[in-house]
């Protein structure tokens, strides 16, 4: 099926967006998940089809007012057949592996033609489905079934309907980087991987050597099962599993960025740097400068009170290449090990911050593709739990 085609017609997108299973066949628009009423009065589901008028990447005008039907002849609630829209009772093969157990012919009230294909689909799903409904509340032809996507039409497994009903695919299309990096997959780099894999990305690239263990489930997105966890996945390998089901271009690198690999980078488009190792981050930060590729650095403190209670701070320092100077000036980026010292070098379960730190960074990523305004264009934020309080510095 043509996403484009349908994209580009308003009433075959609106169709889609409200719920309805449409597909394009050999010249047809089939509308799949029908639900009608059988002669015995039990609930069925059938297929609508008519021919769709194509001129190059647009619908044309609507041929006429019929209407196929694939399925046993609808009838109302009590089983008597819907005969007043009845043209003929005949199979008849439309294309190959495309058929029709009968033709229906209905105008809307008036006699008037319809006002497009919308007007049409919706007109007979309702005098189809109508009864069925009666007889079940469940029953509806918008399904909002998930539709499958070829591999040359997106680099979603599935299509995006978030975007086309949002109507956003135009600001959407601005986050089509050709390739992001994730370097470290701990708990912020896990959940940056969540949204990352939610965008038009062309390709994401995981690079992390550690295993995937009990402590780190519990501040990753989702939830491993025991079997993931006994056979010890190494980490990229266990987030390429989750999110290839959805993201078809996430490509698993079990390796620590070092000196002698940091090139792997060279040809990214963007990166995201998720690593508490210090010395690493530092050549990482280095290279990535050479390289004149922009990055969001990401890092986390959490320390125990007095009152034994937890107080953090979520770092977000961005650079890009025309903005470098305030990473080394104001220490932007700590070389350490960590963002001071903290409790969060010791795996303590804070799936929440690590959230809130991914998401943070991931709204910054999209404010410099320009998906979102951004007022106030700071390269650095902390968020403290305390007072709740975010703060922006190093303004472009």
């Amino acid at each position: 099926m043509s996403h484009q085609l349908i994209n580009h017609n308003s009433d075959l997108k609106i169709l889609r967006d409200e719920g309805f299973n449409i597909r394009i066949e050999n010249g047809y628009l089939v509308i799949a998940d029908i639900p009608y009423v059988a002669s015995d009065c039990s609930v069925k589901i059938g297929t609508m089809i008519t021919e769709l008028t194509v001129a190059g990447d647009t619908v044309g005008k609507m041929k006429d007012h019929t209407m196929f039907f694939a399925g046993e002849y609808p009838c109302d609630d009590t089983g008597a057949p819907l005969d007043k829209m009845k043209h003929s009772v005949s199979k008849q093969n439309l294309a190959p592996g495309l058929s029709a157990d009968c033709k229906f012919s209905t105008k809307p009230v008036g006699g008037k033609p319809y006002d497009g294909y919308y007007h049409k689909i919706t007109t007979y799903a309702g005098i189809i489905s109508g009864p069925a409904t009666k007889l079940d509340s469940s029953a509806t032809p918008r399904t909002f079934a998930p539709i499958a996507t070829e591999e040359d039409e997106s680099v979603f497994q599935y299509l995006d309907t978030a975007t086309s009903r949002a109507d956003i695919g135009t600001v959407s299309a601005k986050l089509e980087l050709p390739k992001i990096a994730l370097v470290g997959l701990g708990g912020t780099g896990s959940y940056i991987l969540d949204l990352i894999a939610k965008t038009p990305v062309r390709e994401i690239h995981l690079y992390d050597d550690d295993d995937f263990l009990n402590h780190n489930a519990f501040r990753a997105p989702g939830a491993a099962s025991l079997d993931d966890l006994k056979s010890s996945p190494k980490k990229v390998d266990y987030y390429h599993n989750v999110y290839s089901k959805m993201h078809r271009h996430i490509h698993a690198h079990p390796v620590r960025v070092e000196e002698d690999n940091v090139d792997v980078l060279r040809d990214m488009s963007f990166v995201f740097l998720c690593l508490d190792d210090g010395e690493s981050r530092h050549l990482i930060v280095r290279k990535l400068e050479e390289f004149g590729i922009p990055f969001i650095d990401v890092g986390m403190g959490v320390n125990l009170s007095d009152n034994n209670e937890l107080y953090g701070t979520l770092r977000v320092s961005t650079s890009t290449p025309e903005n470098r100077d305030h990473i080394e000036a104001g220490n932007r980026i700590p070389y350490d090990g960590g963002d001071g010292a903290d409790l969060y070098t010791t795996n303590i379960q804070v799936a929440d911050l690590n959230c809130l730190n991914a998401c943070l960074a991931v709204i910054k990523w999209k404010k410099l593709q320009e998906f979102y305004l951004d007022q106030d264009n700071e390269l650095y934020s902390l968020y403290t739990t305390g007072g709740n309080h975010l703060l922006n510095e190093d303004h472009a």
